[in-house]
């Protein structure tokens, strides 16, 4: 990986003075006006707004996807945006896995493919990910359904397999985005439970919701509204 600019900092994340701006015609959106906030290693935090708050767009440039107009994004003291888009790829695929909110699997693929996914690039031979699959696909309570399609899977088993797809590598950082948004109480509670666990287990997760009652889970909150945040 070519050199960035590294910082002697004690934070997993370090977001300082970050903004992101869209253009719509003539019009200016302040996506996030200024946020300044660190996370630790280890840490469960709940990343709780409203529907255009900007807490997706937040999740986004922490996951290396989404450049910020200004500002910067360390993590583990490395400055994200120095990197080119194939290091911040390579490092995506080594530090980091990625819940979305809308599950994003893919139809015509077994539950077993689709944890793979995030194998493709690694260079581990099949055997081994296919071990690396299943073992992940019983963590998470699925062991039985392995060689089913996503659309024969409640929306509770789908969010599962969306983690174990997101872990498969074992990621020292877990995003996820609003991860219970499509789940009645129950499966929600069910799902908050498995992310508190694998917390425990030692990885960093963050998390954006809308919903209070997922926050309860996290080891603290940061609240965003209208582009700002407050810890």
């Amino acid at each position: 990986m070519a050199s960035a600019t590294v910082e002697n900092v004690n934070h997993l994340f370090e977001v300082r003075d970050l903004g992101k701006d869209y253009r719509s015609g003539d019009t200016v959106v302040h996506a996030i006006r200024n946020m300044d906030f660190h996370i630790d290693d280890g840490e469960f935090v709940g990343i709780m707004g409203q529907s255009g708050s900007g807490k997706s767009t937040l999740l986004s440039i922490m996951g290396g996807l989404n450049h910020p107009s200004r500002g910067r994004m360390l993590v583990d003291a490395l400055d994200l945006y120095q990197l080119s888009s194939e290091q911040r790829a390579d490092f995506r695929s080594e530090y980091i896995g990625i819940i979305f909110q809308s599950f994003q699997l893919i139809t015509y693929l077994t539950v077993l493919e689709n944890i793979k996914m995030p194998m493709a690039i690694t260079g581990i031979r099949a055997g081994k990910q296919d071990e690396m699959a299943m073992s992940v696909l019983e963590k998470v309570g699925l062991g039985d359904k392995a060689d089913r399609l996503p659309d024969q899977l409640s929306g509770g088993e789908q969010e599962r397999v969306a983690i174990a797809r997101a872990i498969v590598n074992n990621p020292p950082i877990l995003l996820a985005d609003e991860p219970t948004g499509n789940l009645d109480s129950a499966t929600s509670d069910e799902i908050m439970r498995l992310l508190q666990q694998l917390n425990r287990e030692g990885q960093t997760i963050i998390m954006v919701t809308h919903n209070p009652d997922s926050c309860r889970y996290s080891s603290r909150t940061i609240e965003v509204k209208d582009g700002n945040c407050y810890l």
